[in-house]
């Protein structure tokens, strides 16, 4: 079974994941571009890509569904990167603290009779 072959009802779903996986896989590349320093950059690979990804592995399972395959491949890969870029990204995050990496994010201002 080929794309051409899909049912309509299923080409959209699929065409809506991809571009949907596309633009979050684009805003995570921006948005590391785009903020100031390493604490910021580290939600756009862990949040907006991981998502983006996972969006166009899904297409790709469904798509290999209907034609009859497994889809493992895919399966396996969208839980190997749920599960990994939160751990590594907490990794990093830690490692930054502890050689006390300069954040740019605004301190608050303490609260009156706060804690």
């Amino acid at each position: 079974m080929t794309l051409d072959t899909l049912p309509l009802w299923l080409q959209i779903p699929l065409a809506v994941l991809l571009v949907v996986g596309g633009l979050f896989a684009l805003i995570g590349a921006v948005g590391m571009l785009r903020f100031p320093d390493f604490y910021m950059r580290l939600h756009a690979p862990t949040k907006a890509t991981t998502l983006g990804v996972g969006g166009v592995l899904i297409a790709s399972m469904v798509v290999s569904w209907m034609r009859g395959e497994p889809g493992l491949h895919e399966l396996l890969i969208t839980l190997f990167l749920f599960v990994t870029a939160p751990v590594s990204a907490n990794l990093m995050a830690q490692a930054a603290l502890h050689l006390r990496v300069p954040s740019k994010a605004p301190v608050p201002e303490d609260q009156p009779g706060g804690r």
